[in-house]
């Protein structure tokens, strides 16, 4: 046993906190693939959970260690759908990416959904060719595209709506 080496420990919560609004924007500015806005949208999600609490339909699960952000997921039920969630984010630290963490939170997340009762869970993303490393990780946890919106985000970006279906409860 190594002496003075402890191992961190990942702590796993759903309950947003009013420092989570600036850790997320940090956080997903720091993973490069999120414009500004996008950026300002990640942390005002956490505000309008924060206001309305579950009734803002946003859900999280964030993974943090020594209470320092590594990755989150925000998702909720489709208003209007009788089982189906939204996947809105999956971000992880750029440090702790290719490690597990990622493929871990979409795991829980998608067993918070099955406990709801959902059925299938959307996630889109864009369709530029800095997104193929985010398009290849839906497709390793069993997401299949389901349909693309050519020219959506600007000329030239469409849109990859990626769905898997969720095990029954």
């Amino acid at each position: 046993m190594l002496e003075g080496k402890t191992k961190k420990r990942i702590v796993w919560r759903e309950e947003p906190r009013p420092e989570d609004r600036e850790a997320v924007g940090r956080l997903v500015r720091a993973t490069g693939f999120f414009s500004e806005e996008e950026c300002g949208i990640a942390m005002e999600l956490i505000a309008e959970r924060l206001a309305k609490g579950e009734a803002s339909g946003y859900f999280f699960l964030f993974a943090e260690e020594e209470r320092r952000l590594l990755g989150y997921t925000c998702f909720g039920p489709i208003p209007g759908s009788l089982h189906s969630c939204d996947l809105y984010w999956i971000a992880v630290d750029p440090g702790r990416q290719g490690r597990g963490l990622g493929r871990k939170l979409m795991a829980m997340t998608e067993a918070l959904m099955v406990q709801w009762g959902a059925r299938r869970v959307y996630a889109d993303t864009s369709s530029r060719p800095q997104y193929e490393p985010t398009r290849a990780f839906y497709r390793s946890c069993g997401y299949i595209e389901e349909a693309f919106l050519a020219d959506f985000y600007a000329p030239g970006e469409g849109k990859i709506i990626f769905v898997k279906l969720l095990p029954s409860s």
